[in-house]
């Protein structure tokens, strides 16, 4: 009697345990890395809201990585300049 009784205990508890896993698994996991990726998404509009203020305001924007500084300028592309085709001599 006593072993069954064990028995059922110790199958209840191992399905508690994979009811536990299941639900963070497909729960609460997902919400988490869901956050994490919205909060990484905002912060990247964040700096790039920044470094084009900058750019607006001083025409360039030094970001210092480690002992160098990066200096980002617009560029603007060379403009092609069409040529007119003249009509061959005869």
């Amino acid at each position: 009697m006593v072993n069954k009784n064990i028995i059922i205990v110790i199958l209840a508890l191992v399905i508690i345990v994979l009811a536990g896993v299941m639900v963070y698994s497909f729960v609460i996991k997902p919400k988490i890395s869901g956050y994490n990726v919205e909060k990484q998404t905002e912060g990247v509009e964040i700096a790039i809201n920044y470094i084009l203020a900058q750019l607006q305001q001083n025409g360039f924007v030094q970001i210092p990585l480690g002992n160098q500084t990066l200096i980002l300028v617009p560029y603007t592309p060379p403009q092609q300049q069409i040529q007119q085709e003249t009509p061959p001599a005869q």
